[in-house]
């Protein structure tokens, strides 16, 4: 959270929800360690890094060896094993670079599995005077000497089929594997130092995803012991945080099922936690950044241009919200080793009390993100597309759901994703663009009509009529992530779109309204302004103010602009907001009797996760209001504002947790806002 950033709390309470509540361990339940199930987590690894591989991503032509079946992966997971890749690279090397004057240097890699990262830096010529100890179970060190002892081109980098000595599975002049339990210290000393290990050596510690499997007691003592071991050392940890929000429990769940369960994330949940983790235990310097933190300053812009460009890609929620729950941490002790990354800390927000009320029904039809509703009349709500659950599967929704108070009827409509829908009148609203996927986004205009005494009872409530654009209209509807806000010009009602397509590309236009034509309207660009995607847009005096977004750089911002009419078109002007709101993306928006609601969304290097901001537009005073953790996923969501009883409809929202599982939010959800908003 930036600083200086007043912020309050919104508590939700949701009976409903309690079953997302982590299980207590009874009294004589005990925990144990399952390395048969740990150890599959390294072969489905090792899959996603090879797929991440021949996409383009990195440079590795070693992994295809340790892999008896190719499985390509989705483009999230080709991201997020890339970003882990470049950030355990990028601390490794600078080790390497660091103590390049010494004669000798070690990296000890803890739980290595079927890494190649002694492969991938001897081939490029960097471990000279450097020798590299790999520690994992015994049976997975002996599967992986086999693959090295049985490939040509393995066993040649390491200068020979190598020999098995004592507790070693593999050894060679500068190369060990070793099989040994690292829960077992006494054991792991004597085995590092009979393969040679020298103390006095600097040294690099790796532990990538492996301490959280370790019981805490076990996992503390291999931290001290490293501190007390190696006088000139770095530990570079990369793990798992924020185990509270939707998305960190959806992520302990994942590894639960998988009996791997992350066992550190309770007691050290977060950045700080894990860095006075190791300061406690006997290391002199500690720095942890989260993963969004490191891609913004730690890759290239031109770097992070290739990577886009590799394959389509259009969950920016999803990546983000990944990076946000994994952890880069380098810790070190002697002056030579003394490197330390950007570390950020932020405030702690305070609390206030909301009155806060859901809606009792349980309506699987609204499971869904991606989706778009809209006011239509008092307390009616019309949903349409999304991606979400039906008939206990998860698939792109062709209906449209009417919810009146608390019934609700369905119609068939289009399947598309990431569009939107305004209500242009009191009978009729208007459905632009969207996509089936990041490849196909064609999906052209809908007219949806409906008469103007509306029941859930009523089989014919909702018309569509599909009305296919004219040439030079076909990039208004070939567009997602956009946004449609009804503007006056020059007192003439209009409908403006403020679009944008995937890649921080700026599209913008105005058309008049018309029963199926619509003309163009002169106004400014966005010059000098930034481009824009996944923004939010809501009417306010006649124009149109545009929050957030994310920029050409696929990062969050937080400027306000307001589309001005004039006597002659519209202006761009600035609104400048105190202190700046956090940027953020993916939220949705609303204005009301002069504030500027924003809602929910995804933002990057903060403890907690976006509730609502409130901003003055006289007096840009901005203040934020935090609701209290719990599993709700407030982005590709839609609200409704119900401005008689001042209340926030939230409906559907989540998305596709990483590898992890797909979250949808329960059911709707109704938040009262008259405190906050005769408070300011």
């Amino acid at each position: 959270m930036a600083s200086g950033v007043r912020s309050k709390h919104l508590p939700l309470r949701t009976p409903s929800l309690q079953h997302w509540d982590n299980p207590q361990p009874r009294d004589n339940e005990q925990s144990f360690l399952f390395p048969v199930q740990i150890q599959g987590t390294n072969d489905s690894s090792i899959v996603s890094k090879c797929s991440t591989a021949a996409l383009g991503y990195m440079q590795d032509g070693f992994l295809q060896y340790f892999v008896t079946k190719r499985c390509r992966r989705a483009p999230l997971i080709h991201w997020g094993y890339y970003v882990r890749a470049r950030a355990v690279d990028h601390c490794v090397r600078e080790f390497l670079l660091q103590s390049q004057g010494h004669p000798r240097r070690q990296i000890l890699s803890f739980g290595a599995g079927f890494d190649s990262l002694y492969f991938r830096l001897k081939a490029v010529g960097l471990l000279s005077c450097t020798v590299v100890y790999e520690v994992d179970f015994p049976s997975v060190a002996s599967r992986k000497a086999a693959l090295i002892k049985g490939t040509k081109d393995l066993a040649v980098v390491v200068g020979g089929v190598g020999r098995r000595e004592s507790g070693m599975t593999f050894l060679a002049a500068d190369y060990k594997l070793l099989g040994v339990d690292l829960s077992e210290l006494s054991k792991l000393e004597k085995a590092l130092k009979e393969a040679g290990l020298d103390p006095e050596v600097p040294t690099m510690l790796l532990a990538e995803v492996v301490l959280t499997y370790m019981e805490i007691s076990r996992s503390d003592a291999l931290i001290q012991w490293a501190a007390q071991h190696f006088p000139c050392a770095q530990f570079v940890l990369y793990e798992q945080m924020h185990p509270e929000d939707a998305f960190g429990r959806i992520m302990q769940q994942h590894f639960s099922r998988l009996n791997s369960g992350l066992h550190a994330l309770a007691q050290y949940p977060d950045c700080e936690a894990q860095r006075r983790r190791f300061l406690q235990r006997g290391w002199a310097e500690c720095s942890v950044i989260d993963m969004n933190e490191f891609y913004a300053n730690f890759i290239p812009e031109d770097e992070r241009r290739r990577v886009q460009a590799l394959e389509p890609f259009d969950e920016y929620e999803e990546w983000h919200l990944k990076c946000s729950h994994y952890f880069i941490l380098v810790a070190s002790k002697g002056e030579e080793l003394a490197w330390t990354p950007l570390f950020s800390k932020m405030p702690v927000a305070g609390s206030i009390s909301a009155s806060v009320c859901t809606i009792d029904s349980e309506i699987v039809g609204l499971r869904r993100y991606g989706h778009h509703s809209v006011l239509i009349k008092p307390h009616v709500v019309l949903t349409t597309g999304g991606f979400g659950e039906q008939d206990g599967r998860h698939c792109r929704l062709r209906d449209f759901h009417v919810l009146i108070r608390h019934e609700d009827n369905w119609r068939v409509g289009s399947g598309r994703l990431f569009h939107t829908v305004t209500c242009v009148s009191g009978s009729q609203a208007l459905a632009v663009g969207g996509r089936m996927s990041p490849t196909n986004a064609d999906l052209g205009i809908l007219w949806l009509r409906f008469p103007d005494s509306m029941t859930a009872s009523d089989p014919d409530c909702v018309v569509v009529e599909l009305v296919s654009p004219q040439p030079a209209e076909d990039l208004a509807s070939s567009r997602w992530r956009h946004t449609t806000t009804e503007v006056m010009c020059q007192g003439k009602r209009a409908q403006k779109r403020i679009s944008s397509v995937r890649g921080g590309r700026m599209l913008s236009d105005d058309r008049e309204m018309g029963s199926t034509n619509w003309q163009a309207i002169q106004y400014p660009l966005f010059s000098p302004h930034e481009g824009r995607h996944s923004h939010s847009a809501c009417s306010w005096d006649g124009g149109a103010l545009i929050a957030g977004g994310l920029g050409a750089a696929e990062q969050p911002l937080n400027s306000v602009l307001f589309l001005r009419p004039t006597g002659s078109g519209f202006q761009w002007q600035s609104v400048e907001t105190h202190p700046p709101f956090i940027p953020r993306y993916s939220h949705t928006a609303h204005v009301h009797d002069g504030k500027l609601l924003l809602v929910g969304g995804v933002w990057l290097h903060s403890a907690s996760v976006p509730g609502v901001t409130v901003i003055d537009l006289m007096t840009g005073f901005s203040l934020d209001y935090q609701i209290d953790t719990w599993p709700l996923m407030l982005h590709n969501h839609s609200s409704i504002f119900l401005p008689d009883k001042r209340e926030l409809l939230l409906i559907g929202g989540g998305g596709n947790c990483f590898s992890f599982g797909t979250h949808l939010n329960l059911h709707p959800v109704c938040l009262g806002l008259s405190n906050i908003l005769t408070s300011q």
